[in-house]
């Protein structure tokens, strides 16, 4: 069989099971199983398709066609301009995460040397690239779940990233007693309703890196209790939000956080919300 003729079969048949983008999901199917890059696929379509490519071709549309992530499918995605291993191990990286990253870059452009904390870190999509960007930089990445954290030193190893560590635990449990210059976190927002009405191929991912409690806020809950005791006077913290969420989390921070405020994606959707720790002491409820 020619690259044309399974395209056009393999396109039609993702179509018909209800894929969204069945064409561009095919494309890049046979770029890896081909070595071709996307541009270059019309002037091959009548190379012929080797036994071994077409095995591995017809079982990556077999797990797509049932609704599995492309992304877990090939095995990686592209974050940030790191490419990263891929999984049922973690959520995976989206492009609203990489506005937190890009605000948290900007932000601390000035403190030198970093000492940061990926919260939730999952692929390490955040603390990777933080740590990439910034080599002076220090940074721990934590998830409470193991298998998430195996998969986000994967990447680190893939990606030859020095300047990490990684700690299992529960949120803050596993830093207890350190203290760092920011934190990052993409916590699980999503509520029941969301949970209800996932796109099936969300249902793929771990219900633990989605799901945030009946409104979807009880992670942002415990973080605002819990974060200021774990940065230096003057640090900041970065939360990314599910829409319509970030001014029910700025009304979670207490008198000892200042210059809140919400950040925006291209939809002009609030979605990142910063803010700084004071330097002045607060006497912080329990």
């Amino acid at each position: 069989m020619t690259l044309g003729d399974w395209q056009a079969c393999a396109a039609e048949d993702l179509a018909a099971r209800g894929c969204f983008e069945p064409e561009s999901d095919v494309e890049w199917l046979l770029c890896e199983a081909t070595g071709l890059t996307r541009s270059s696929l019309r002037f091959h379509r009548g190379d012929p398709l080797t036994d071994g490519q077409l095995e591995r071709l017809n079982g990556w549309v077999r797990r797509r066609g049932q609704g599995e992530p492309l992304q877990y499918v090939l095995g990686y995605t592209e974050f940030m301009g790191l490419r990263l291993r891929t999984d049922c191990r973690a959520l995976i990286p989206r492009f609203d995460t990489e506005i937190l990253v890009d605000e948290a870059l900007k932000t601390l452009a000035g403190w030198h040397p970093l000492r940061a904390l990926d919260l939730c870190t999952g692929s390490g999509a955040i603390g990777l690239t933080l740590a990439r960007r910034r080599p002076d930089a220090s940074v721990t990445l934590s998830d409470v779940s193991r298998d998430a954290l195996s998969l986000a030193e994967e990447n680190a190893h893939d990606l030859k990233i020095g300047n990490v560590a990684f700690r299992q635990g529960d949120l803050f449990d596993p830093v207890e007693g350190e203290l760092f210059d920011a934190i990052l976190c993409n916590p699980p927002y999503l509520d029941t309703r969301d949970m209800e009405n996932l796109q099936k191929e969300v249902r793929h991912e771990p219900d633990l890196a989605l799901f945030g409690g009946t409104d979807g806020l009880d992670f942002y809950r415990r973080i605002a209790r819990e974060a200021s005791g774990h940065l230096e006077p003057g640090g900041w913290l970065f939360l990314e939000v599910g829409q319509g969420q970030a001014r029910s989390v700025i009304s979670l921070l207490g008198p000892e956080w200042t210059q809140a405020d919400a950040i925006r994606d291209l939809s002009g959707t609030e979605r990142v919300v910063r803010a700084r720790l004071s330097p002045e002491k607060y006497d912080i409820p329990e």
